[in-house]
């Protein structure tokens, strides 16, 4: 069934113009689609003239988002896109639509009142009372799109949990991956002590100035150390990293897997983590990794020779929890059992997860 099966693939933004986690699952996934002998589409949006495309073996096609000025007072952003979405539903044959976000998920679940054909949503965090709060209507919103939903996938355990707890649906939980192939150990570190952190800086949920806090305490004990960092947009912001904390440096995004090579340890401070994709790319490449014990990071980092946990939000835990896990990178096997995890999140099986429940959709 899955031969020539069409699939569209649902979110407002694509690269290059957002590369976060969801960014890079739905283009993996998309990859690995063609791979096993599937038809998909990306639909996003951008604020340019509309375009498709064939981009990495698959079609994009980049719908006009015009601007929001209902944001401005806490209305739910992301909506503005969605005739165009739903036109591009409509002029291409889908056997089933994916929606990754849940604006998106409004138009696909519109195109299948109409055609009858299967909707899945993967719901990319996790639900808890401040997420669903966040926006006037949120609630209402994410409700009717469960409803209309035919599955439901969440990225762990952790947030299977929440979607219960919080929306009382039963979700599939599928893992996203890395390729393997892509992200592999490297031969030599950097001389000088290197964290690096290639989650978004300017994402309050990441906890950037917690890090930077406890980075500090940290070179106290190693005077030499480095803090990698995603480069901003914001020029202001890129700046005053730098300038306000010694030893933080600023990376291009694009090539992160050449950052976990150089590092002796990589790691997320962030809360309400669904997963934590970027930290099973550090363990392909064979460096350990430093997480919130909350959420997804504590179902990937599962023993203490390829990483560390921290409690709560002080600073002082955090930088012991960082200099605890420095010292992994210079214990013999740490690579190899790093790079073992990783082995359990791959793109490919992540896709097939995904095919199986397309599979299961169709034929229901």
């Amino acid at each position: 069934m899955s031969e020539g099966l069409s699939v569209a693939l649902l979110h407002p933004f694509f690269w290059p113009e957002v590369r976060r986690g969801s960014e890079r699952i739905m283009h993996d996934l998309a990859a690995d689609l063609v791979e096993l002998g599937c038809s998909p589409h990306l639909i996003t949006s951008h604020p340019g003239q509309p375009r498709t495309a064939i981009e990495d073996g698959f079609r994009v096609t980049r719908n006009w988002r015009p601007p929001e000025p209902w944001t401005r007072r806490r209305i739910e952003p992301h909506l503005s896109h969605l005739p165009f979405t739903y036109g591009s539903l409509l002029r291409r044959h889908h056997d089933v639509a994916h929606a990754f976000y849940p604006t998106d998920a409004l138009a696909a679940g519109q195109w299948a009142r109409g055609t009858g054909r299967p909707v899945l949503f993967s719901y990319m965090g996790r639900p808890t009372r401040r997420v669903l709060a966040a926006y006037r209507f949120r609630m209402p919103m994410i409700e009717r799109v469960l409803a209309e939903s035919d599955a439901v996938i969440t990225l762990s355990r952790s947030a299977r949990d929440e979607m219960w707890r919080w929306l009382g649906v039963e979700s599939r939980v599928v893992y996203p991956g890395v390729d393997i192939e892509a992200f592999t150990a490297g031969s030599r570190r950097a001389e000088a002590p290197t964290i690096a952190c290639t989650g978004a800086v300017d994402d309050a949920r990441k906890r950037i100035p917690l890090l930077l806090r406890a980075f500090a305490l940290v070179r106290k004990e190693r005077p030499a150390a480095r803090l990698l960092l995603t480069r901003p947009r914001n020029a202001k912001l890129a700046e005053d990293l730098t300038t306000e904390n010694p030893g933080v440096e600023l990376v291009t995004p694009g090539r992160p897997d050449m950052v976990y090579r150089e590092a002796w340890v990589s790691g997320l401070t962030s809360y309400n983590e669904a997963f934590g994709l970027v930290l099973v790319e550090s363990l392909a490449c064979g460096t350990p990794v430093f997480a919130a014990r909350e959420g997804g990071p504590a179902e990937i980092v599962d023993s203490p020779q390829i990483g560390r946990l921290f409690e709560g939000d002080d600073e002082h835990d955090v930088a012991r929890t960082i200099l605890d896990a420095m010292e992994l990178t210079e214990t013999p096997g740490t690579a190899d059992a790093c790079r073992k995890r990783a082995a359990a999140f791959t793109t490919v099986e992540s896709a097939r997860a995904t095919l199986a429940l397309y599979r299961e959709l169709l034929s229901a």
